[in-house]
């Protein structure tokens, strides 16, 4: 398996998806329960394969990530060979970015000596895809990329 696999919830929203899935084999639903029950193990691989399946498209679709911690706010920009960033730090301790307050907080002290704004590129040392998927499994989130265009609009200007 090259991702992780679908949590259960995320199986029951997809539940269209892994039919479909299942039906290009050509696995209906009566063959699927006797899968299930007398080859556990095959039911195993067709729920890790849909899984990475389903990964690969959306990291692939994958532009724009946003990872927020208390007193950081990383920006990331996901092209096809490289990765742009943005990271704003809170250089007052009492500042918390998972707070409405603490972007409200930002937006007015944004380009004061509180703020330190750092920018950065990188090649990908990986595989696009496994290099986004690692920062989503560090915290990272898909995002519009509109707080990342905002900031980059306004520190480009």
């Amino acid at each position: 398996m090259k991702y992780k696999r679908l949590t259960k919830e995320q199986f029951e929203a997809l539940h269209q998806e892994f039919s479909n899935f299942l039906a290009t084999q050509s696995i209906d639903k009566t063959e699927w329960d006797s899968i299930k029950i007398h080859k556990p193990e095959v039911a195993e691989q067709e729920l890790d394969v849909f899984s990475d399946l389903i990964w690969e498209g959306v990291l692939t679709n994958a532009q724009y990530l946003e990872h927020f911690s208390k007193n950081h706010i990383f920006l990331f920009h996901c092209q096809e060979k490289l990765i742009q960033s943005i990271v704003l730090k809170a250089l007052e301790p009492e500042v918390n970015f998972m707070e409405k307050e603490g972007l409200q907080w930002l937006s007015d002290n944004l380009f004061t000596d509180t703020v330190e704004i750092h920018l950065g590129k990188k090649e990908y040392d990986q595989e696009r895809n496994t290099a986004i998927f690692d920062l989503i499994t560090q915290g990272a989130i898909l995002s519009d990329g509109q707080l990342y265009l905002q900031i980059n609009g306004i520190i480009q200007a």
